[in-house]
């Protein structure tokens, strides 16, 4: 909470500043970042959406049932498949790792799991289509798919 805070004190000396340097900079550039936020803003509402609808029905007992120590290499390849859904910031991952691991979940599951829902969002994918392109968009997303799924096993070595 204070650090944001602290961020938007900030950001608002430094627009004062910059107004003070050159006015009509300032205000283009102000425009300018509105249009683009207006421009995304249904795309990601969209996708809030989405992940809130995801979330309720995916619950963390679920999860667990399906991914659980057991479930082997299945187990991780279930994860990839539930963590690639939704692109989710950390802050909400962690604790959610945690609770999959109290409920019985496996170690290089949850890490599957968490790695694909902080860096795979194939929801997300037509808004990052649109802003970076199909290319770039695709190619991230696959090796950010490649990169959990060796964080995985990693994971599996060291705790097994």
């Amino acid at each position: 909470m204070i650090n944001g805070i602290i961020l938007y004190i900030v950001a608002i000396v430094l627009v004062i500043i910059s107004f003070t340097n050159d006015r009509n900079k300032t205000k283009d550039a102000l425009f300018k970042s509105g249009r683009m936020f207006l421009n995304i803003l249904p795309d990601m509402l969209s996708i809030m959406l989405f992940v809130g609808l995801s979330l309720s029905i995916l619950t963390p007992s679920l999860i667990s049932s399906v991914i659980g120590e057991k479930s082997g290499f299945i187990g991780v390849i279930y994860s990839v498949m539930i963590g690639s859904v939704a692109l989710i910031p950390s802050f909400v991952v962690f604790p959610l790792g945690s609770t999959l691991v109290q409920n019985g979940a496996g170690l290089p599951q949850v890490a599957a799991l968490m790695s694909t829902l902080m860096s795979v969002g194939l929801t997300s994918l037509p808004m990052e289509q649109k802003i970076f392109g199909r290319s770039f968009a695709l190619s991230r997303n696959a090796c950010a798919v490649l990169m959990s799924v060796i964080f995985s096993y990693i994971v599996w070595l060291v705790m097994t």
